[in-house]
């Protein structure tokens, strides 16, 4: 086991027992589940995605899969997290995984780190985060989103109702292909359609 896979598991023990310890949403990690991390990694390389946006970050496990990934890509991921002791897990978890250099941390609100976003900026953005705002930050992800871009959101199964008025939003709009993947708790995949020549 190499240094990066063993941080991984690391991260997967810490996870695990801390959640099972805390009942508090702001104090669980909610890290997503190892087969959905594969499956995040195949999609970067498949996509080539270059610009990746994360929100959602926790103790940074989700962002070494999408990072690992982007080492293959020449990509780049920007990962967001509100919560200032996430953000300094993730932190030292990047520190530690020696992807430091291709990984940015923002620590700040995901609706005001999209609205600075360029537009059409972003190859693929994977969201793992606050569901009641998912709807409220839709314009600004349609927005981000590069013509053929890829968005992923997690917990699509696991919270299906939770998740129901974002899932409506985005079926409603004709610019998005959807899949409905379930791997780890579930993953909602949209492609936004390519500019016509």
């Amino acid at each position: 086991m190499d240094a990066l896979d063993a941080l991984k598991a690391e991260l997967e023990q810490f996870g695990n027992d801390n959640d099972s310890t805390h009942s508090e949403r702001s104090k669980r990690m909610l890290n997503i589940t190892r087969d959905t991390g594969e499956f995040l990694s195949v999609l970067v390389r498949a996509t080539s995605a270059r610009h990746i946006l994360e929100i959602g970050t926790s103790n940074g496990y989700s962002t070494l899969w999408l990072a690992e990934a982007a080492c293959t890509t020449g990509g780049h991921v920007t990962t967001v997290e509100a919560s200032k002791y996430k953000a300094n897990l993730a932190s030292e978890t990047f520190f530690r995984s020696g992807l430091s250099e291709i990984i940015t941390l923002v620590h700040d609100d995901a609706g005001a780190a999209l609205s600075r976003a360029a537009d059409t900026s972003i190859d693929l953005l994977f969201l793992d985060s606050e569901r009641a705002e998912y709807p409220v930050w839709w314009n600004q992800i349609r927005r981000v989103l590069r013509p053929g871009g890829l968005l992923i959101v997690d917990n699509a199964i696991s919270h299906r109702e939770e998740m129901a008025p974002f899932a409506a939003l985005i079926e409603s709009d004709k610019g998005y292909t959807l899949s409905l993947v379930p791997v780890g708790k579930g993953e909602l995949l949209a492609v936004k359609a390519e500019d016509k020549p």
